[in-house]
Order: structure tokens, then C-alpha cells, then sequence
């Protein structure tokens, strides 16, 4: 027999969930961003929440003093150092958590796909808030899950749907609901009073209630912001996530949490978090010492920083002819919907033919924002992490863009003002 033809070899298939994966509206366009920067265009980076504010000095301080000589794994649950300065980090806000109740893991990512792989078998059914983080769609998939959408409308500044709409879509196999308070990628902040209803709710069907907390210390309110954790009667049900990410902005360290005050939900987790041996020594480290020795200080200025921010981004939005924009009360986001049929041909126009002055901007489509199809086209998320000048800049180009897109739609009015 002679040698086979290459015809005759055939490429084995993928996964079905491989082919399922969605890609992230994040990031599916930085290929694009970094042909226009070998073009010699200047990029403004709103697509991703990466923030430009400095880390506390006592995240270096600790790695690079740490006199560590072999870097060794950590224990899967996280240092013991960590896990203590989290439970008393949340004590302070009144959140009464026991360092057995936290499980450190590769960022809120990690934390919630191990929350999801605990709690919830394939085909399951979790109801989510749309539109929600993008990523939750890719941990659902990667976890065999069905996420059930309800809709919350950029005319109504995004609130939270009525629990009756919830309790309206629960089907025998409901497992959970995924909320995140404060919302990426909306900005919105549910009250309390809502959440309680949506936690007696889940008490009274046995369902699981996943809060994303990640952005509790971006909230520009006066009201308390409640956690799910400080619900009386939910310690069998709640599941809190979150991150040093945004708080510390150290995006690059890969330390999240997951929180519970559930043993077997906390004893289930660690067996995903012994499977992948453990989250990052040094940078356990660097966020114990964050916990413990950051001022209030920095994060009152940080704050303030943004609300800055936000009040500028709305400002100048409203300047443009045809542009949405909602409330925003907390996060660093706003989803904005612009006069244009499809914001993914538009945000992808944005790198490949226009610039103003030699400069443009990234932003994320909002269609991967959403699970209903159809929904999220002409919006787009903003993640206002760069200062008030590039701000400025950015605004400028959008607003440039916009006049001279062939696709733009006959604008009837400006963004909404706070």
C-alpha cells in the first residue's frame, strides 16, 4: 500500500464546547488595536477594566521583600495570612465572615467558575441579570450550565426586574441566580430592599444566590450598600464573589475570592482549587499586605477619582448627538447605546479606517453582553479607567467617529444628563 493521499487525513473535531465558547467582546478586537498602533495611531483603551490608578506601595514592599528564596505552592485554599486579613477586611464593613469561609483563588474569574462547577450540574438552569459580564457566558459554558436571561433596559438606567419577573422564569431546573452589585457592566447599584426580595426568594425555592461583589468599594451612593452575606437566613444559600483587582488595581496579581458560609459549598470549591494545586504565592502576599496596611485614605481618594470621571464621561456623552446614556452608580462602567445599527461593525471601523488627529478608541461591543439574541447592537460598554484628559481625548474621537460613520443613524436627541 503506497502512502496516503492528504486527502484522506481529516482533522479531528472540537469539543462541542469549545465550539459553544463565546469569544469575549472584550477582547476580540485588540488584534485590531494593535494593527492601528503598528500604523502609528494612538489608542484609547475603554474596552477593558484595566485601572491606570497606582497599586499601594505595601503590595511591593511586601514581594519585594519578602526574602522568599524558592517560591513554593501556596496552599490551595489560599495563605492563611490572606484568608485572615479578608475576614477581618470584611468584619470592618460589618460582612461577620471566619477565615474558613474564604477560598482565594485566581481572580473573581476563577471564583466564580469554581462557584458555578460546586453548585450547579450540566444543564442547569441560573437566571442572570442581561446585560451582565461577559464572561459569566464563558464560565457557563465551560461549565455546562444554561443561563436564563432577564432583561433589564437602558430606559430604565438598567434596575433590577421585579422578583416577580424572576419567580416568573423559574422552571424545575433552576439551580440559581447570578447577580452583580455593583453591575459591570451597567454601574447600577441594587438596594437592599431589592435584594432581600430576591433572597427570600431563592430561600423559598432552595435555590443558590451568587452575588459579584467585586466593585463594593466603587460605589458613589450614600445609602449602605448590603451584601448577600448580610442577609439573615441565607448562610446555606449565598455565595459572594470577589477580587483585588479593581480595589488594589493590581488586575495582573490573579487573586479573587470565594466566600461562603457554607462548609460543604467551601469544602466543595477547595476540591476545584486543590485540582489546579493553588493561586499565586507572591501575589497572595502583596494582597494580605494591601488588606492590612492600605489608609482609608487611598481609597477615599480613589473614589473621588472616579466620580470625577464618571461626572466628565456623562458630560461630555450628553454633547453627542443621539447618545444614551443611563445612571450610574457604582463600577467604572457605562453601557452607552450610540446612533448606529451594530456596534461590533462599528467598533471594528473605529481601528481599521478612522482616526482623528491620529488617534481612536477601543471600545466593547454589547451584543456579548447579552444572551437574548438581537438584544445589545447598539450599545457599547465604556470603561472610564483612563484620566480626565484621555477621557477628553476619547470623547473627542468618539464624537468625531460619529459624524462620519457611514453606518450612523439620524440622531433625535443627546445622552441623559445624572
Amino acid at each position: 500500500m503506497g502512502p496516503r493521499s492528504p486527502l484522506e487525513f481529516k482533522m479531528p473535531n472540537l469539543s462541542n464546547r469549545a465550539v459553544a465558547m463565546p469569544s469575549s467582546p472584550i477582547r476580540k478586537l485588540v488584534e485590531y488595536a494593535v494593527a492601528a498602533e503598528s500604523r502609528g495611531i494612538q489608542i484609547h483603551y475603554l474596552n477593558i477594566g484595566q485601572p491606570d490608578i497606582h497599586s499601594p506601595e505595601a503590595f511591593w514592599e511586601a514581594v519585594n521583600q519578602s526574602g522568599i528564596k524558592t517560591l513554593e505552592y501556596s496552599h490551595s485554599a489560599g495563605i492563611s495570612p490572606l484568608r485572615s486579613a479578608v475576614a477581618l477586611d470584611y468584619g470592618e464593613k460589618d460582612i461577620p465572615v471566619q477565615p474558613s469561609d474564604v477560598i482565594v483563588t485566581n481572580g473573581g474569574s476563577e471564583a466564580t467558575l469554581f462557584a458555578f462547577l460546586t453548585l450547579f450540574d450540566p444543564g442547569d438552569e441560573v437566571v442572570v441579570v442581561e446585560p451582565f459580564y461577559a464572561n459569566y457566558a464563558g464560565f457557563a459554558a465551560s461549565a455546562g450550565i444554561r443561563l436564563i436571561p432577564l432583561t433589564s433596559r437602558i430606559e430604565d438606567d438598567f434596575t433590577l426586574p421585579k422578583t416577580n419577573d424572576f419567580a416568573a422564569v423559574l422552571t424545575p431546573r433552576t439551580r440559581g441566580i447570578l447577580l452583580c452589585n455593583p453591575s459591570n457592566p451597567t454601574g447600577t447599584v441594587y438596594s437592599a430592599d431589592q435584594l432581600r426580595e430576591i433572597a427570600r426568594l431563592a430561600k423559598d425555592r432552595d435555590l443558590f444566590l451568587i452575588v459579584d461583589e467585586v466593585y463594593r468599594d466603587f460605589y458613589y451612593g450614600t445609602e449602605q450598600l448590603l451584601s448577600v452575606l448580610q442577609i439573615e437566613g441565607m448562610e446555606q444559600n449565598a455565595v459572594m464573589i470577589d477580587s483585588a483587582s479593581k480595589k488594589f488595581s493590581v488586575c495582573g496579581a490573579r487573586v479573587g475570592f470565594l466566600v461562603s458560609k457554607n462548609p460543604e459549598i467551601i469544602e466543595g470549591a477547595l476540591k476545584f482549587g486543590q485540582a489546579r494545586l493553588s493561586a499565586p504565592t507572591l501575589d497572595q502576599m502583596g494582597v494580605a499586605a494591601c488588606l492590612m496596611n492600605t489608609p482609608e485614605s487611598y481609597f477615599e481618594a480613589v473614589r473621588e477619582e472616579y466620580i470625577g470621571r464618571r461626572n466628565l464621561l456623562v458630560s461630555l456623552l450628553s454633547e453627542i448627538p443621539g447618545v444614551v446614556c443611563p445612571r450610574i452608580d457604582g463600577a467604572f462602567y457605562a453601557m452607552v447605546r450610540l446612533p448606529v445599527r451594530d456596534t461590533d461593525e462599528f467598533a471594528k471601523w473605529l481601528l481599521t479606517d478612522f482616526n482623528d488627529q491620529g488617534e481612536t478608541v477601543l471600545l466593547a461591543p454589547a451584543s456579548g453582553f447579552y444572551v437574548t439574541p438581537g438584544l445589545g447592537k447598539d450599545e457599547v460598554r465604556i470603561a472610564y479607567v483612563l484620566s480626565q484628559d484621555k477621557l477628553r481625548a476619547a470623547m473627542r474621537c468618539l464624537k468625531r467617529a460619529l459624524e462620519v460613520y457611514p453606518g450612523r443613524l439620524q440622531p433625535t436627541a443627546g445622552a441623559t444628563a445624572l
